[in-house]
Order: structure tokens, then sequence, then C-alpha cells
């Protein structure tokens, strides 16, 4: 992993980003892209020339820009490689764009101009459309160790296929890692790949897992393995993002969408 993307946004979850951020510039020897997407004011109603949402125009850009002389005073003291990167467009599209040639897209987990309550509908947008794994940072953390566990949770879907494969180069350095699959849920089809099929590809590329099954004791199943991550001392969770056609606002699956509320530690995202 060489290349983070980490986006710049005044939340209450900004410094966890940028610690998380620094942690596995450090760890990985990775480059760090801060992009900064200046939010274009929405036109409200009545303001049919949009004389007020050009007013407001430049206070947004005030703010961006003090924002980021503070974050670059505080880079330019840190060790890591870094440049900064600011769009004045739509936040999604932005970050797609830029995502394109990075390896890892950092995000919070509440989005610009979104309810806290609700799940990140942009780190879903990102997960599902964009083709680089998503980081969802908690809005409190302090630091990210790569050496500690790592719980994968598994359903043998393509999903959990392709999350497991995007974050190999992050597996790589957990001390542990475990292949979870809760069991008594509604669970994959029978064309499912079984947990040793999963392990057996991380074998091949140099990395041992320990396969445990968790019963679900009629349990959300975003419950059962967040309290397995925690019981592990897990320094992230790596989960399948699940798209719904019919229902595409709603972004995530069951498990997907409750994780992602209140996330205690990171959660590595792949769809």
């Amino acid at each position: 992993m060489q290349s983070i993307l980490v986006h710049v946004y005044n939340d209450p979850g900004i410094e966890s980003r940028l610690q998380i951020a620094l942690d596995m510039a450090r760890a990985y020897d990775a480059h760090l892209t801060f992009l900064q997407v200046v939010l274009r004011p929405v036109i409200l109603p009545g303001d049919y020339s949009g004389i007020v949402a050009a007013q407001m125009m430049p206070v947004a850009q005030e703010q961006a820009d003090e924002l980021r002389r503070v974050i670059e005073a505080r880079l330019e003291e840190e060790d890591v490689r870094w440049n900064w990167v600011q769009e004045a467009d739509m936040t999604d599209d932005m970050l797609m764009s830029h995502a394109a040639l990075n390896d890892l897209v950092l995000v919070g987990c509440a989005a610009p101009q979104q309810s806290s309550d609700a799940p990140s509908r942009l780190a879903g947008t990102l997960a599902i459309r964009g083709r680089s794994p998503v980081m969802v940072a908690p809005l409190h953390a302090k630091s990210f160790d790569p050496a500690k566990p790592a719980l994968v949770a598994w359903n043998g879907s393509r999903e959990a296929s392709h999350a497991l494969r995007a974050s190999l180069s992050m597996l790589k350095h957990s001390s542990t890692v475990y292949l979870a699959t809760v069991v008594g849920e509604e669970g994959p089809s029978r064309e499912g790949l079984p947990a040793i099929d999963g392990a057996a590809y991380l074998s091949r590329h140099g990395i041992s897992c320990e396969v445990v099954e968790l019963p679900c004791h009629a349990r959300h199943p975003a419950e059962v393995l967040l309290e397995a991550a925690m019981s592990r001392e897990a320094g992230y969770i790596v989960l399948g993002a699940y798209g719904h056609a019919r229902l595409f606002e709603m972004i995530f699956g069951g498990v997907t969408r409750r994780m992602l509320k209140d996330p205690p530690i990171p959660l590595v995202l792949a769809h």
C-alpha cells in the first residue's frame, strides 16, 4: 500500500482521520494525498437567481482555506510524504475520481451534509461504485496500529471475497487474522465459498489465519461481529459492502449499514 487518499472535511472526525492516516503512512511507508472538496452552497427555495448561494461561496472558501492552513502547518512537522488537493465540486465525484490512483480511501463515518445518526452514504457510494477499498474511521480514534489483529467478516459472497483480496497489503502487517463467519443468520447462497477457501487464498499469500464461527443466537450479525472484534482486540474489521439495485439509496445491506452507524474501530469496505 503506497498511496492513501484522505478526505478532508471539518467534521468531528477530522482529527481521527488525521491520526489514522499518519500512522498508516509511517507503517506502510505510504504517500498521503489530502483531498479537500469545497462544497458548493445549496440554492435555497426562493433564491431563483442564485444570489444567496453566490454570496455564500466566498465564505465556504475562506473556511476551507483556514482549515487547510491549520492542517498543513501540522503536516509540515510530520515525517511523512504528502500533498494537498483542493477541488470545488461534488464530494463523492471528486473522491471517486482521485481514488482511481490510490490504494485506499480514508473517510469518516459521518458524511458531509448528512445527519450524524445515519450511516455514511459517502462511504457506501465509494465502496460500491469505486474501485479502491474504503476505510471508514471512527469519530474518536487516537491512533492506528497495523500490527494489531484483523477480523475479516466472511459469508462466502463475491463481496466478501473482494474485500479479502483488497485488504491483502494490510493483512500482511497484522499479527493475527481471524476469518469470521456468523452462523445462524441468513447466510450466503449454496454457491457461496466456504471459509476454508478464503483461508487457502490467504495462505498462498503468506498469511495464516484462524477460521472462527460466531453463533448468532438471534442477535444481529453486526453486533456479533463487533463483539468478536473487540474481544480479540482487533485493530480493524474487513467487510464486504452490499448494494441493493432496487433500493440503491439505502446503499448498504443490513450488516454493513448497522456497523457503519458508530464503528468503535476502523472498517475496511470493498464491493
